[in-house]
């Protein structure tokens, strides 16, 4: 039985599954329109706002903030930062970690599958980085980024659109719709 993925009851049994995917994970700063896949490997302080998208088998570290209306398709990992390698004499494994600075990925963002995100970047509102990147530098607001290591390629939105797509997320009254099943991909 294929469900209208834009009525009521496609859109509250995919908030119940969410929600029970947050409570099993324990994912307390998780939007309740949020969807974290169940595969996905999560830190528990996880921030993610409404109608974020964590893909299957995601690895997100510590510290991560991912904004309204982003996506992040199978095998995004935002690693890294997590190991000392300059202590003379001492073997990394033995080293300690340093502070960890947050990695934040803004609204409207779409991160394409396999993605490498350095921890620490901060990703723009309706910026998109394209399928096997790593990101190891920030990328700003509406810009399409992609390669090893990843490169502003040209711009999402140019001027007035800019603004205007800005204003329309600030707004949020657009109506959420969801992509049909035949476009899902491999199970």
């Amino acid at each position: 039985m294929s469900l209208d993925r834009t009525g009521r009851l496609y859109q509250g049994l995919r908030k119940a599954r969410g929600r029970a995917v947050v409570m099993t994970k324990g994912l307390a700063n998780v939007h309740p329109t949020a969807s974290v896949h169940r595969s996905a490997k999560v830190s528990k302080d996880l921030k993610a706002r409404e109608y974020a998208y964590v893909g299957p088998e995601c690895w997100i570290s510590p510290g991560t903030t991912i904004g309204a209306y982003t996506l992040l398709a199978p095998r995004v990992a935002i690693v890294g930062g997590d190991h000392l390698s300059d202590v003379v004499g001492t073997p990394i494994q033995f080293t300690g970690r340093p502070d960890q600075t947050p990695t934040t990925i803004g609204r409207d963002a779409w991160i394409g599958y396999g993605v490498i995100v350095s921890r620490g970047v901060t990703i723009g509102d309706g910026a998109v980085v394209g399928a096997g990147s790593v990101v190891t530098k920030d990328v700003p607001a509406y810009e399409i980024w992609a390669g090893v290591p990843a490169r502003h390629l040209r711009d999402r939105f140019t001027g007035h659109d800019r603004v205007r797509h800005a204003a329309a997320l600030d707004r949020g009254d657009f109506r959420a719709t969801f992509a049909s099943p035949q476009n899902d991909g491999p199970n």
